[in-house]
């Protein structure tokens, strides 16, 4: 789904949740956030706070809860969507338009609420050292702009050029995948800028 700029953009992008995007939207809106647009996707916020998206996928529709490892889950709806990897965001799945339940959807997010108006959040991880790849590394001692570029990027962006050419197995992709970043390191962007606001 391309970025929108809005939320009506969001749901009528959709090819195949418009309806249930639609009953979701009023939902929340019924509960008294704030509807915005981060990251290209319908977002739910509570003074500035991020409580819950929203997203149409292939096979589903979910709600993402910002806080959700802290909520009580008493229906056992919520999941870790990238186990390992977020730590304190939770989906909620729906496959179909009966999967979706107002009174609990509601429910949840007023408990969310409460976490903020509590002051009760999960931190984020302690910062990593950035390990740079032995290919990234010889890569950029070759281009001087394309290391200086890099230097100056975050440690964030830093570490995800680092994990993507370390995640690939074979030396041949770790290559490629440096070929296709090093124009986006000489331009001062970070790997998935595009998703961000």
């Amino acid at each position: 789904m391309k970025r929108c700029k809005s939320v009506d953009d969001y749901v009528n992008a959709s090819e195949s949740w418009q309806a249930e995007l639609r009953q979701l939207r009023d939902i929340l809106n019924a509960t008294g956030l704030t509807e915005e647009v981060k990251w290209g996707a319908p977002c739910y916020t509570y003074d500035g706070k991020n409580v819950v998206g929203m997203s149409g996928f292939k096979s589903y529709v979910g709600l993402w809860f910002y806080q959700g490892a802290l909520l009580k889950d008493d229906n056992k709806v919520l999941v870790n969507a990238q186990e390992g990897v977020t730590k304190s965001l939770r989906q909620w799945r729906m496959t179909s338009a009966k999967d979706i339940k107002p009174a609990i959807i509601k429910r949840y997010v007023t408990e969310a609420i409460q976490l903020i108006e509590d002051g009760k959040s999960v931190g984020p991880a302690k910062k990593k050292p950035v390990v740079v790849p032995p290919e990234l590394r010889n890569a950029l001692r070759k281009n001087k702009a394309a290391n200086e570029k890099f230097a100056a990027l975050t440690g964030g962006r830093q570490r995800e050029y680092a994990d993507y050419i370390s995640s690939a197995k074979r030396e041949a992709t770790k290559l490629r995948r440096i070929d296709k970043v090093l124009p986006m390191i000489e331009s001062g962007i970070g790997l998935n800028d595009k998703y961000r606001c």
